[in-house]
């Protein structure tokens, strides 16, 4: 049964309420705060592209710094993502036309409105998965692997995916869905999610620890101006934060703890709150991040409330 992880409140009245489910690891692994079902299995969305990520440098994709942390990320379609994405696809000797993540306009809103005065339109660099798509386009190239199927889940650098975030989890993923990019999504546990997220800092080396440090060296990377990914890993250093789609988050810190969090309407407005509220149950210093955990309610352009997490139990 889920709980209410967060309510919005407008000049002291509760006008809506986000239900969902949280799972929070101690940093020796234990499951140590549980909040809704965090046993249920979710379709983790973009949360999994740091493993997907890691999966790909473990296939030989010659992937470092700012590289990396793209293609762990989910970034906001900014000139300097779009240079990093062609970058990797120029030394695998590819070019945009190899992905295969649809056109977009990018995330960034100053970064569009360039465009259009330019008038450009949408394109795969922009798309804000592009970086993973051209890692797995580089892991293919090294492996002498087929492009042109790189998406299907038989194909062997996304069965790599499927190993690593088995490994990562410590459970077997499913079911097997497609995501809003066309790679292949695994689902998880929140429980099995949390594992994972915890993997990448408490990694000593590896794939795994590559992945983690490069996300916390170029956070403007796995997100972008303004993103509250790269905003929380600027706040706490250490900390490795990864949004996704329809409500999902992790996050893990130097220190082991690890929280992963699905809202189950599916909106993210509240989840970044409710992950610093359960790291904070956990142990962990997010003081640093406060401004982070809640979200201004406006009313004339001026705040009038906020959204805030709630406490355990509440319904």
């Amino acid at each position: 049964m889920y709980e209410v992880l967060a309510e919005v409140v407008r000049n002291g009245f509760v006008e809506s309420r986000h239900y969902g489910s949280v799972a929070g690891l101690a940093p020796d692994g234990t499951l140590a705060y549980t909040r809704g079902n965090p046993q249920e299995t979710v379709l983790p969305r973009s949360t999994t592209k740091p493993f997907q990520a890691a999966a790909c440098l473990a296939a030989g994709a010659p992937l470092t710094g700012e590289r990396l942390a793209i293609a762990a990320g989910s970034h906001t379609g900014e000139d300097f993502h779009v240079k990093t994405v062609e970058a990797i696809l120029a030394d695998a000797g590819l070019h945009g036309g190899a992905l295969r993540c649809p056109a977009t306009w990018p995330e960034d809103e100053p970064t569009r409105d360039a465009l259009v005065r330019a008038g450009l339109g949408e394109s795969r660099e922009r798309m804000n998965c592009s970086g993973k798509h051209a890692a797995m386009l580089a892991a293919c190239v090294a492996n002498d692997w087929p492009l042109d199927t790189y998406l299907d889940p038989g194909h062997p650098l996304q069965q790599g995916v499927r190993t690593t975030m088995a490994d990562c989890a410590g459970e077997n993923p499913s079911p097997v869905a497609v995501d809003g990019c066309g790679a292949p999504l695994f689902g998880l546990t929140l429980v099995g999610l949390a594992r994972a997220a915890r993997s990448l800092t408490a990694a000593q080396d590896g794939p795994s620890r590559a992945v983690a440090d490069a996300m916390r060296a170029h956070p403007e990377y796995v997100g972008g101006t303004g993103h509250v990914n790269t905003e929380i890993m600027r706040a706490l250093p250490g900390v490795v934060a990864k949004g996704g789609a329809e409500g999902v988050l992790v996050a893990a810190t130097a220190e082991g703890h690890a929280v992963a969090v699905k809202v189950i309407d599916g909106s993210p407005r509240a989840t970044t709150a409710i992950a610093l509220r359960a790291l904070a149950a956990l142990g962990a210093d997010t003081a640093p991040a406060a401004a982070l955990g809640t979200v201004p309610v406006l009313g004339g352009g001026r705040p009038v409330g906020e959204i805030r997490t709630t406490t355990e139990g509440t319904q």
